[in-house]
């Protein structure tokens, strides 16, 4: 149940919300992977604020609304919160077909209706950028204030740099939190430099798979957000920080 942590009336709560690189399984490192949400906390003054992950793995920006878990979490959300968004891993693939959690490319605010084949029910499609606008506007209307991220970078590579999504999920996450008025950090960039920085070779420690992190991985995801929340102008997130 969302809201759970929440220490008292006075105290915030951090939601954060996204996918399997925020929150793997369960949360507990099963198979060795891990996200980083699972150590965001440590960053903190738990005594003043609480870190609640509600993110759940193989989630899309579409998904997470279709499958009702924002539904859960905004409910939960008081004047003062802090929601912290991390989607795009899985915005990409069939629309309609097998796992069935793509949304549209883009920002716009275009839709297609699609016959979904598990059950033949229509469901009516929106953009990556209007489900990301979508979780803002309804987390400002409760009074929270948003954090925007571009998703973790995968283990991949051109020659020797990392791989960006810079083009696509990133840009589109920038876009839409500049043209809503809230925070961005660009969580994809701050880590790959890091990875950069090591090279190939020793990155692969961090990485249980292609887009999976180990807990040393996702250790370094959790830096790589606080190290950003430092760097907001215009967002008090930072006071709680450690």
């Amino acid at each position: 149940m969302a809201g759970v942590s929440r220490i008292n009336e006075k105290n915030p709560v951090a939601f954060l919300i996204g996918d399997s690189t925020v929150k793997c399984g369960a949360g507990n490192g099963e198979d060795n992977k891990w996200g980083w949400g699972s150590y965001l906390q440590n960053y903190f003054d738990t005594t003043r604020i609480s870190i609640e992950n509600c993110a759940l793995g193989g989630r899309s920006s579409r998904t997470y609304f279709t499958e009702g878990l924002w539904n859960r979490v905004l409910p939960a959300i008081k004047p003062g919160d802090y929601v912290l968004i991390d989607f795009g891993h899985n915005d990409g693939g069939p629309m309609n077909t097998g796992r069935a959690r793509a949304s549209l490319p883009g920002t716009g605010d275009d839709s297609k209706k699609v016959v979904m084949e598990k059950d033949g029910s229509t469901e009516e499609v929106y953009s990556f950028g209007h489900y990301i606008r979508m979780y803002i506007r309804q987390a400002k209307a409760k009074g929270a204030k948003v954090i925007v991220m571009s998703h973790t970078p995968g283990n991949r590579w051109t020659d020797n740099r990392m791989n960006r999504c810079d083009k696509t999920y990133g840009k589109w996450s920038k876009e839409v939190a500049e043209q809503e008025g809230v925070s961005f950090i660009d969580l994809n960039d701050l880590t790959a430099k890091k990875f950069e920085a090591m090279g190939k070779e020793k990155t692969a420690a961090y990485y249980a798979d292609s887009v999976h992190n180990t807990q040393e991985g996702a250790v370094l995801n959790a830096e790589s957000v606080v190290e950003g929340i430092r760097s907001l102008q215009n967002c008090d997130l930072k006071d709680y920080l450690k």
